[in-house]
Parts: structure tokens; C-alpha cells; sequence
């Protein structure tokens, strides 16, 4: 299964399971929204799920994965956004656990 692909199939899940969670654009990218505010979101330059975890735990093994990263939706011209984290698609079959962590 494609990036995304992957990424269509957590957000219908998602969609479906909770009444407060929509599909959307938001930062220039297909969007996951809890109560109007973006969780999550698919980066389609990279290919890969970004997350919003506030819990720390969450946020620091999600970094810890091979290749994550903080987001830096401004390509470098500020600093990232410290609860956001981009996990490429060689973690694919964590984007779920991540997503529902988001969810909070």
C-alpha cells in the first residue's frame, strides 16, 4: 500500500469511529481535525504523516524512530513546531498508534 493510501485509510478510520474528528486542508496539506484543530496531517512532498502529540513520552519515542523529525512547515525560516513530528513511511504500520495518540 502507497503513503497515501495508508494515510486515506487512518483518516476514514478515524472519521468514522469519532463524531468530533473531519478531513480538511490546513498548513498547505490533507488534514486530520479533531473539534476544528489540526491532529495530524499527510506531507505529500515527503511522503509521510505528521502528528500533533502533545504528551511528551509520545512525542520523544516518535522521534526516536529512524528518520522522524520535528515539522517545519516553513522550509527552515523558523524554528519547527515542537509537538509536531513527521514519521516517514518506513513506519507506515505506526501511523495508526500515532494518529489514535493524537487523538488524545
Amino acid at each position: 500500500m502507497d503513503a497515501r493510501a495508508r494515510y486515506d485509510e487512518i483518516a476514514d478510520d478515524l472519521t468514522a469511529r469519532n463524531d468530533d474528528v473531519e478531513l480538511g486542508q490546513m498548513m498547505g496539506m490533507p488534514a486530520i481535525k479533531r473539534s476544528g484543530k489540526m491532529i495530524g496531517g499527510f506531507a505529500q512532498s515527503e511522503g509521510a504523516m505528521v502528528f500533533k502529540l502533545t504528551d511528551a513520552k509520545h512525542r520523544e519515542a516518535a522521534l526516536a524512530l529512524d528518520g522522524a523529525r520535528l515539522f517545519d512547515p516553513s522550509g527552515g525560516r523558523r524554528a519547527p513546531m515542537k509537538e509536531w513530528v513527521v514519521v516517514p513511511t518506513a513506519h507506515a504500520k505506526r501511523w495508526s498508534k500515532l494518529a489514535n495518540q493524537a487523538l488524545g
